[in-house]
């Protein structure tokens, strides 16, 4: 982890004096009276931002409608804040306020969609722009020319590091040695999450080491809360925040269980085609959420949280359901399909770097 031992103790106690502290962003708007994450989906006929068949990269995975969802009203949802208007994404404003810079998203396949949710969300707004996309083994570069403009996605769903070593693949809970990647980007988008439900063989680590014992498994909610606090001081000690923005995208719910959202009668959401209009969302605050806001109630410097849990939690029609791959046996209530719910969340960042 980068920074001398005693710099990181004297942090460490620096936290555990500190008083708890809003995401500088979020505490702004609602001073201002507006809060941009509470309010309700409503039907925008102006609505979806863009067409899926204009960006031939996007993956077949989240092309519901190329691959036969035969419904499209899920397409035409707009988020309206409660107390003001969510500025429309403006892909031309984006480019010119964010010429010369690199953006990065690191996290998994829910980055990995919302990298691709902006990447075509630009592209449609400037089509005649250059543009090249690139894979260097997990990072992929999406580079538009003219603006000189990266928009970068890094796979890394734990964040912290998985090594393999002699006994076994190890999932090291206070061990970050990948950061590099991340220094002197410009803005920086963080998610992790659903990777660390994963048991059995889709699990990618054998053993659980924080200093130096080792655990075959430990509660995946207390280990998710260990690495997010790794991550949070590596933030504060390797990140110039005068030159960099740093946010962390909220936790994107799940869909699998329709008793979430008070549906005894179906199993997941498949079969689903309209929001959730009950704003009380039944199963309520996502447990993951919680650990992500606490985390970042330690950190003094400005982070700013991507507040997508509660309002991404309404669209459980959202998903690519059977319609992921084209066909009708597996059922996908994780990923979402695009255009779609990620559109939102870049609203979201794009009201973050451009108007406030």
């Amino acid at each position: 982890m980068g920074g001398g031992g005693a710099e990181l103790l004297g942090l460490l106690v620096l936290f555990s004096l500190m008083h708890h502290h809003q995401v500088e962003a979020v505490e702004k708007y609602r001073k201002k009276g507006c809060d941009l994450y509470q309010g309700k989906w409503v039907h925008d006929p102006s609505y979806p931002l863009y067409n899926a068949s204009h960006c031939h990269f996007i993956l077949q995975e989240f092309d519901c409608q190329r691959n036969g969802r035969p419904d499209k009203a899920y397409l035409g949802y707009r988020w309206k804040p409660a107390a003001c208007r969510l500025p429309r994404f403006n892909g031309r404003r984006f480019l010119l306020k964010m010429r010369g810079k690199r953006i990065m998203f690191v996290g998994d396949s829910l980055s990995l969609n919302q990298w691709q949710s902006l990447n075509c969300m630009i592209h449609t707004a400037v089509p005649k722009a250059k543009y090249s996309l690139k894979r260097i083994g997990g990072l992929s570069i999406f580079k538009f020319h003219e603006y000189n403009v990266s928009v970068m996605f890094s796979r890394n769903a734990f964040i912290v590091d998985i090594v393999k070593e002699r006994n076994g693949r190890i999932l090291k809970l206070d061990s970050i040695s990948n950061g590099e990647l991340w220094r002197g980007i410009d803005t920086l988008i963080f998610n992790s999450w659903h990777w660390w439900l994963h048991i059995g063989r889709k699990q990618p680590w054998d053993f659980i080491q924080e200093g130096k014992a080792f655990y075959k498994d430990m509660d995946r909610m207390l280990a998710y809360n260990k690495a997010l606090l790794t991550w949070a001081t590596w933030i504060q000690l390797n990140i110039d925040f005068t030159k960099t923005k740093v946010f962390f995208q909220g936790v994107s719910p799940d869909h699998g269980n329709s008793t979430y959202w008070g549906n005894s009668l179906g199993k997941s959401c498949r079969g689903e085609t309209e929001p959730e209009f009950n704003l009380n969302y039944p199963r309520g605050t996502h447990p993951a959420e919680t650990v992500v806001e606490r985390v970042l109630r330690t950190i003094s410097a400005p982070v700013y949280l991507l507040n997508i849990t509660r309002l991404s939690q309404l669209r459980k029609d959202g998903h690519p359901s059977a319609y992921g791959y084209g066909g009708h046996h597996a059922t996908d209530c994780s990923h979402w399909c695009l255009p779609g719910v990620p559109d939102t969340w870049n609203e979201l960042l794009h009201a973050a770097l451009i108007h406030n």
